[in-house]
């Protein structure tokens, strides 16, 4: 059985079962959406930190890497990079991966740093716009007159 969920509609489906008549309600209807909306928020959460995005874009682009070798390309104490992985540990957005004494940190799905360059796309467009706005607003303003003379 595969539920699916309609933010439009703010109901479920199950893909086996017909529609039920507008009055009847699914008693096994589940609402996944309130939880899907935490765990996002979660994650959301744990990326806001401007260090973690950029560990999490590192990992992206060069695979997995040791605290140690975070911590000098950061240019961070190991304690200050062990906690941000922590965190991100525990939203599960990266995971340990032991190679005899060496311990790696890795993504957990790549697909995350498309997540945060779309994000970041989103925000080149709002900045491009604000840039146009000011822009406009200057062009439409008066050139300051010159300062009144105060006299004594």
């Amino acid at each position: 059985m595969v539920l699916t969920y309609s933010y439009t509609t703010h109901s479920s489906m199950r893909h086996d079962q017909t529609h039920l008549a507008p009055d009847e309600e699914d008693p096994n209807m589940l609402r996944p959406a309130a939880d899907i909306y935490v765990m996002q928020a979660s994650i959301l959460k744990t990326i806001a930190s401007p260090r973690r995005l950029e560990m999490i874009h590192l990992l992206g682009e060069t695979g997995p890497m040791e605290v140690r070798r975070l911590a000098e390309h950061f240019e961070i104490p190991q304690p200050t990079v062990s906690q941000h992985l922590a965190a991100l540990r525990s939203a599960g957005l990266v995971e340990a991966v032991r190679t005899g004494r060496e311990v790696r940190y890795q993504l957990v799905d790549p697909e995350i740093v498309a997540a945060c360059d779309l994000m970041r796309q989103v925000l080149i467009r709002r900045m491009a716009r604000m840039g146009d706005m000011a822009a406009t607003f200057i062009s439409q303003v008066p050139a300051p007159r010159d300062p009144v003379e105060v006299l004594p």
